[in-house]
């Protein structure tokens, strides 16, 4: 009775132990921070050992004193005081929990040798898969954390990085990694620091807002988009940065499909992403989405995906450039830019800009978006920056008011992805003052209600 009785606790303990949830800490280096999901229900002793020196701060200041290159680095025996290294007082040991495969960006406990059950305060991280090494060595090494994301195992791999002189130190610091070292005495600042260990909140998962995903607000932030469109979507912790694309992030001429661990898939297609922040992303649509009403986007950061939002995608969802900073009242006005001098057209009421009416016979630039196919398709409409002169497949007309509009050029905008210009002469009938303007492509006019100024001749 007293062997079921025990038997049956133990079961209970297990199943305890599998029910644990993760717990993440950061370690603040200086040499940036290291995010460590650490694994109760795989190692719910060595977690609770860890945790019981971090929380006496028993690891604040500790050094990195062991570095393998390809192999490992070693942390969690010592602290800096000054320039000297000092000893952690050493707790009893922790019985070897070994359960998890020692590969790349795991962390696990160090012992001594022919002891299984030795480990007490230092740690180490694998730089490679050393599970044929050390799943058979010394009974195993146990893990018991995993480096939480990318941006952190860049800090990990940073730290490895760093040189070895030879020589210096006798053991247990004769493999110790040194920052900017150019020889003689080594100070403080040559060594790597855990400055302090932190555990965090659980982490908030990125999440996509209800209806958080529209045609860009400054060009009307419809619900619907079309291949080679920009969307934009809104939500929570979305992203860990906040930045656009630049240059260095294109692969040639092909711009960015992952920035910043953020990935975006729309109806399946990997999208290209031109901006990431926590609450935002804005990503061209890719060529190859099919319509439908409701088509699924999806976004990953750090390799977790949100939950789906939709967005409609049609053929065509043209749309031209008009920023909240041009609607007056009512009134949305277009960003029209004159061709000659580069100013926005403007009857004198919005505010910050410059009064420029729009004069009948000249040239204004409009720029849009959502116009689809281009010909010739080359660079690809999707994710290329456009050379050269194109002209979309389906023609946009304009007009003021009740005068038409000569389009003497309708394409892409060159050196901009995916964004489209239309070279349009005034009309010389146009009237003056505030004129609505219809701007139809395949026989339907775009959903926008934008107004333009022009300054007739009496």
């Amino acid at each position: 009775m007293r062997t079921r009785l025990l038997g049956s606790l133990l079961l209970f303990a297990v199943s305890l132990a599998a029910q644990a949830p993760d717990v993440t800490v950061r370690m603040k280096t200086n040499l940036g921070d290291i995010d460590v999901t650490l694994l109760p229900s795989v190692a719910p002793l060595t977690v609770a050992n860890f945790l019981k020196y971090k929380d006496k701060g028993a690891y604040t200041n500790t050094i990195f004193h062991r570095s393998v290159p390809g192999f490992i680095i070693q942390a969690g025996g010592y602290t800096l005081s000054g320039n000297n290294f000092v000893a952690i007082p050493a707790d009893p040991p922790v019985r070897n929990e070994f359960n998890l495969s020692n590969t790349r960006g795991t962390i696990a406990m160090a012992k001594l040798g022919n002891n299984p059950n030795s480990a007490t305060n230092e740690f180490f991280f694998n730089l490679a898969d050393n599970s044929a090494n050390l799943n058979a060595q010394n009974g195993g090494f146990t893990v018991f954390g995993r480096v939480a994301n990318a941006t952190s195992q860049a800090v990990v791999d940073r730290i490895a990085s760093q040189p070895v002189p030879s020589g210096l130190f006798q053991s247990p610091f004769d493999a110790i990694p040194l920052i900017n070292y150019r020889g003689g005495s080594v100070s403080a600042a040559n060594i790597v620091v855990i400055q302090s260990i932190t555990t965090l909140d659980a982490p908030v998962l990125p999440a996509i807002s209800s209806n958080g995903v529209v045609h860009p607000t400054a060009f009307g932030g419809a619900a619907k988009a079309a291949p080679g469109s920009y969307i934009e979507i809104y939500g929570t912790a979305l992203a860990g940065t906040t930045r656009s694309w630049t240059d260095a992030d294109f692969s040639g001429a092909v711009a960015p499909i992952t920035l910043d661990q953020v990935q975006v898939t729309v109806g399946g297609v990997r999208a290209f992403v031109n901006f990431v922040s926590p609450t935002q992303i804005n990503v061209q649509v890719p060529e190859g989405v099919a319509s439908g009403d409701a088509v699924p986007v999806v976004v990953t950061f750090n390799g977790v995906a949100t939950p789906a939002a939709n967005i409609a995608i049609r053929e065509y969802a043209g749309a031209l450039l008009a920023p909240a900073a041009f609607k007056v009242g009512d009134t949305q006005y277009v960003a029209a830019l004159h061709s000659t001098t580069g100013k926005f057209v403007n009857g004198g009421n919005i505010p910050n800009v410059d009064a420029a009416p729009a004069v009948p016979g000249e040239t204004l630039l409009f720029y849009g978006t959502g116009f689809g196919p281009i010909t010739p398709n080359f660079p690809a409409l999707g994710g290329r920056k456009a050379s050269g002169q194109t002209m979309v497949t389906n023609p946009v007309s304009f007009k003021f008011g009740d005068a038409d509009a000569k389009v003497a050029y309708m394409g892409l905008a060159p050196n901009f992805v995916g964004l489209y210009q239309f070279n349009v002469e005034v009309p010389s009938n146009a009237a003056n003052g505030d004129q609505p303007l219809t701007i139809t492509q395949g026989g339907a006019a775009i959903e926008q209600k934008l107004v333009i100024n022009v300054r007739a001749t009496p």
